[in-house]
């Protein structure tokens, strides 16, 4: 599992953009000369990320922009059409990045992949959020199980910002 001063692997991952076309984003190119937190999650529309987990991120963006992050990234093993459709869900806007690991080969190479065949639910992604900067991660945030939102909750985040 990826830790604190690694470097995020080379990768890509799906979006929507504004036009409704897929597009593909680079880590290069969204991590290069950022400071990004991102948060990774089981699957849109399941009960804690969409009760907890997204809408924490949601509500706290502003207060996270302030503390210095430039942009957050959502990421889920879902397709793009089904994250655009979420983020839409939850008025997400402008806020947040809505990133379709649609092969899981993101999470794989993070370490944070689990696969998840009771819940019918297959390779999906770990719960968890980190802060990278400039494509290194300085802080991580990786709950014990799917079902638990604690550790990697926004807040906890912007906590730990603001407190330097």
């Amino acid at each position: 599992m990826i830790k604190v001063g690694d470097r995020i692997p080379a990768g890509s991952m799906k979006e929507m953009n504004a036009t409704g076309k897929v597009v593909t984003v680079s880590t290069a190119k969204l991590f290069k000369g950022k400071t990004v937190a991102i948060f990774g999650l089981p699957g849109a529309y399941t009960p804690v990320c969409s009760n907890a987990h997204l809408p924490g991120y949601v509500k706290n963006a502003a207060k996270l922009r302030k503390q210095g992050v430039d942009a957050i990234a959502c990421i889920s093993v879902n397709d793009p059409f089904v994250m655009d459709a979420w983020g839409k869900a939850h008025k997400v806007g402008d806020k947040i990045q809505m990133l379709a690991d649609w092969d899981a080969s993101f999470s794989k190479s993070i370490g944070m992949d689990i696969d998840l065949p009771a819940d019918g639910l297959g390779v999906r992604s770990k719960r968890y959020s980190a802060l990278v900067v400039n494509g290194v991660v300085k802080k991580l945030y990786a709950e014990k199980g799917t079902g638990t939102h604690t550790v990697c909750a926004a807040v906890n985040m912007l906590d730990e910002l603001m407190a330097g």
